[in-house]
């Protein structure tokens, strides 16, 4: 079964994705990983900032601004 991931950058606000992959080096997973973004979760867009701004996610009931850098190495897998 082959799964169809795009960046998180992709989504729409009030969208959601599992969380498929996160790309990068060691230091940016474990950042993302203190954050609580980890492979399997659920994340929402919540909003989007125009002019390539960052973005505002939720995960695991947190909500927090990420840069649009960092939202492009996190694969998502869209949830209907």
């Amino acid at each position: 079964m082959d799964i169809k991931s795009v960046p998180l950058t992709s989504l729409y606000p009030n969208n959601q994705g599992k969380i498929i992959q996160i790309e990068g080096g060691h230091r940016f997973k474990q950042r993302m990983k203190s954050l609580g973004i980890r492979d399997g979760c659920i994340i929402k867009v919540k909003s989007k900032q125009p002019f390539h701004g960052p973005i505002t996610i939720e995960v695991c009931g947190s909500q927090m601004t990420i840069g649009r850098g960092m939202a492009q190495k996190i694969q998502v897998e869209l949830l209907e």
